[in-house]
């Protein structure tokens, strides 16, 4: 016997997935506004570790080529243009690492991706199991 306050068994089964599809989708959604923070922090500390780091670059080698400048006075062409050479060698080098590393970034929402493609997954998966064989 059916209670009176039970719902009819196609109805309550399309509330149930409804649910659970919703369920779902928050899932993923909390997932991919986890994944955007963790980003978004990342690239601002490595923002500001690349500023510091050039800024105290900068200073070092202007302090650098000051003080070997003074030292040796008679030879102070020299001095700055090997200085200025020893940079411009320094510059291509972070240029050319900095290209090769913005290649080797993993994708953005990589796991968000993952997890959609596994829900389809099994609910195609799920879909075949329903139906008789061909």
């Amino acid at each position: 016997m059916r209670q009176a306050n039970e719902e009819p068994g196609a109805w309550s089964a399309a509330k149930a997935k409804a649910v659970t599809l919703l369920a779902i989708g928050q899932t993923r959604l909390e997932l991919l506004g986890n994944e955007l923070e963790v980003g978004r922090l990342s690239a601002m500390r490595q923002l500001m570790l690349a500023l510091a780091l050039s800024f105290c670059i900068g200073l070092g080698v202007l302090l650098t080529v000051i003080g070997l400048t003074l030292l040796f006075w008679e030879q102070r062409l020299m001095v700055v243009g090997l200085a200025g050479a020893l940079v411009w060698a320094l510059a291509l080098y972070f240029y050319f690492a900095l290209r090769q590393g913005a290649q080797k970034t993993e994708p953005l929402f990589n796991a968000s991706l993952a997890e959609l493609q596994e829900d389809l997954r099994q609910l195609k998966a799920a879909t075949r199991h329903g139906r008789a064989p061909d």
